[in-house]
């Protein structure tokens, strides 16, 4: 749910970041910034209401609650109806530093809500749910998934008959710089037991059950993108920009029974499948503009430029040197800046400390805590990024290939998905690779974030140019950007 930006925030202390990507409430909705849609299925039969949605928040870093408003009609303007709902969940958090997760359980706070259909009309008796997540926070990118189980209980006309809905499911997504995705994929049940009055006036018994199949996801990416300059006389060609993009789809899949004036048929079912998509306004920012003289016709340059205009690097000379070696410091800032870890820091680039606060020593030998790059060594050590060697951190030192990859997939966390030691890599090289970053190359290999030549080696200890290291930085941030959304929302909804 939304809670989770916020507290990953809390914790870290991150900067404001962009509205959390997270379906409203569980009930498989979209919305944009003027309309909330929602297949209704109380009545046995699917019907799409179409109104307004409000949403209020309190968080801390140890519990939080968010309440939604909904109110709205059928989109069927010759079907008499409406839509009265209001719940608010409650949360709490374990934070279990250690481990780098946090815990999260969430049950119903208060709740009210009626459905009127015609002449029916549904009240909300009882609503429980329970669900537990866990968020595993790694220093470029936040993972977490969620369990649900909810119960509601609807009484049908006040004395006509009652509306058991179960629900099951749960939730997966992820969170960092360049986008959110939260899937939710749930399973109702509805089980209905009432009476309908005949011609005669008589109490006929009726009762009916169905299936409803969910899946609901709320997607923010964050995209780079680049705008050519519309006349030749100006001082550059164009210039990159970054476009935010924000949608919601939904997908409802239904085995119902076919009513007939109230009552289900025999041996009829209703079976079906209901889109819905919303998309946001995007926004959209322009970037700074790169002037580096020595990038014409490199095979690089875009990849450069493209990291320059995200402020990735702040080079302020005319040139780059794309073949000069990547340093170790040179890198870590940029991996930092590019997933905007940025360290807790004053206006003058000292770490922030209180009165009371005395100065800590640095972590390693050879960067001073008075140098401007501490705070990007110091947050990388904390967040497990790099390890140092012997109390050494080597910032002037070239950056291999092996230690470049390790600090990503560090940076995801993907070093423990690798399997037990004793494994092979796919590359021919396999035997020159360093035992420490051993896993990291493997996942690195499986993500696509590292590939072999034409000869399928990987070449490991070879010092990485600025150029490479630029591509490779490249490679992991559209990871972040499309490859988890494919993850985490296209593949679920395509093949679940």
């Amino acid at each position: 749910m939304r809670w989770i930006a916020l507290l990953t925030a809390l914790l870290f202390l991150l900067p404001a970041q962009p509205t959390w990507a997270a379906p409203a409430d569980y009930c498989g909705g979209v919305h944009n910034e003027y309309e909330y849609q929602e297949v209704v299925f109380l009545s046995g039969q699917p019907v799409l209401f179409k109104g307004s949605f409000t949403l209020s928040e309190k968080n801390s870093a140890t519990k939080g609650t968010v309440s939604y408003k909904f109110d709205l009609k059928p989109a069927d303007p010759g079907l008499k109806g409406s839509l009265d709902r209001r719940v608010t969940y409650e949360s709490a958090y374990t934070n279990f530093s250690p481990q780098g997760q946090t815990t999260a359980t969430t049950v119903v706070k208060s709740y009210r809500e009626t459905v009127v259909l015609g002449k029916d009309r549904y009240t909300l008796e009882d609503y429980q749910l329970s669900r537990s997540d866990v968020i595993d926070r790694r220093p470029t990118a936040d993972f977490f998934s969620g369990t649900i189980a909810a119960r509601k209980v609807y009484k049908l006309n006040k004395n006509e008959g009652s509306l058991i809905v179960d629900i099951s499911g749960g939730t997966v997504g992820y969170s960092n710089f360049w986008g959110r995705t939260e899937t939710q994929v749930l399973d109702y049940m509805l089980r209905s037991q009432g009476r309908v009055v005949s011609d005669e006036e008589e109490a006929v018994p009726t009762s009916w059950s169905g299936t409803v199949r969910i899946l609901a996801s709320d997607s923010l990416r964050k995209s780079l993108s680049y705008s050519p300059n519309e006349v030749s006389l100006s001082s550059f060609p164009g210039g990159h920009m970054t476009v935010s993009k924000q949608e919601m789809t939904s997908s409802c899949q239904y085995d119902l029974p076919v009513m007939e004036e109230g009552m289900p048929a025999e041996y009829e079912r209703n079976n079906g499948r209901i889109e819905l998509h919303q998309g946001m306004l995007p926004a959209i920012q322009r970037l700074i503009l790169p002037k580096f003289r020595d990038l014409g016709g490199h095979w690089a340059e875009e990849d450069i430029k493209k990291l320059y205009s995200l402020n990735v690097f702040q080079d302020t000379s005319a040139f780059f040197l794309p073949d000069a070696p990547m340093t170790r410091m040179d890198f870590v800032r940029a991996v930092m800046r590019s997933c905007n870890i940025q360290p807790q820091q004053d206006q003058t680039g000292s770490l922030v400390r209180t009165r009371k606060t005395a100065p800590q020593p640095s972590l390693v030998k050879d960067v001073a805590e008075s140098d401007p790059d501490y705070v990007y060594v110091k947050a990388a050590i904390e967040r497990g990024l790099v390890h140092g060697t012997s109390g050494y951190f080597m910032p002037d030192s070239p950056l291999t290939r092996a230690q470049a990859v390790t600090i990503l997939i560090r940076g995801l966390g993907f070093e423990n998905n690798a399997p037990a030691p004793g494994f092979f890599t796919s590359f021919r090289d396999d035997a020159d690779i360093p035992a420490w970053s051993k896993d990291s190359i493997y996942m690195a290999g499986q993500i696509g974030l590292l590939s072999g030549d034409s000869t399928g080696r990987c070449f490991p200890n070879q010092v990485m140019t600025r150029a490479e290291a630029s591509a490779m930085l490249i490679r992991f941030l559209n990871f972040l950007e499309k490859d988890l959304q494919q993850d985490y929302r296209d593949n679920i909804v395509l093949y679940k």
